[in-house]
């Protein structure tokens, strides 16, 4: 039987801790500080493992809690060895479902308040002069073809990255870091609120135990029946 249980909470959290170290504790409330979904990542239809996984681990060093996948034609695969198992810490959101997965994410964004904001070589604003002003989802094209014409007719504003090489443009998990590095150190020098609300840490802080933990139902069981003796003996 399925518990009813409401692991959300923070006396579950408090619980758990019990059975983590108290370092991986503090390292877990450290970097919860620094996490934010004012800037999310976006990448659409890139098929090398290498690079889906270390957009992945890019996001987890630069503090960004989700990354939407868009699968239209190609299955996002990871690579655990460059992953480095960034993906128990990252929340991946992976739009297949319907009849065009591109616009199903943008819109789905554009619903949670995201500025969609995508990055081609081929448009003239430079992404050191893209305003934070409100949330902003920043998205990736695939390696052969960068993004579709879907992304572009769709997105609120198109930006490059400043090349002076022969070279058109980046490697895909190259410009996801170098775009996220210099957007995260903006965004902390400003006064925007970009970190999580308190519910939010909570949720992540549960989710985390739970991933360091292993299986999580004999925890619960163990939680249950400690509320069950303490309801027995006030």
């Amino acid at each position: 039987m399925k518990s009813e249980t409401n692991i959300y909470t923070p006396e579950f959290l408090d619980f758990l801790n019990q059975f983590i170290t108290e370092d991986r504790v503090a390292i877990q409330d450290k970097v919860l500080e620094d996490r934010t979904r004012y800037i999310t990542a976006v990448v659409e239809d890139i098929y090398q493992p290498h690079n889906a996984s270390a957009v992945i681990r890019t996001c987890d060093c630069f503090g960004i809690q989700d990354l939407h996948i868009i699968e239209n034609r190609n299955k996002y695969k990871v690579n655990p060895k460059v992953a480095l198992g960034s993906g128990q810490w990252v929340n991946v959101i992976k739009h297949k479902e319907a009849e065009n997965n591109s616009l199903s994410c943008i819109n789905h964004l554009k619903s949670k308040g995201y500025k969609i904001v995508a990055t081609t070589p081929h448009t003239d604003k430079n992404i050191y002069d893209l305003e934070l002003n409100e949330p902003v989802a920043l998205v990736f094209g695939n390696e052969k073809e960068g993004i579709s014409d879907i992304i572009k007719d769709n997105a609120d504003e198109l930006v490059k990255i400043p090349m002076y090489g022969f070279t058109e443009s980046f490697n895909i998990s190259v410009s996801a870091a170098l775009c996220m590095s210099l957007l995260i150190e903006k965004l902390r020098k400003t006064d925007i609120q970009w970190q999580l609300s308190d519910e939010e840490k909570l949720i992540l802080n549960v989710d985390w135990a739970k991933n360091k933990l292993g299986t999580i139902e004999k925890y619960i069981f163990e939680y249950e029946r400690l509320l069950e003796t303490s309801a027995d003996n006030p």
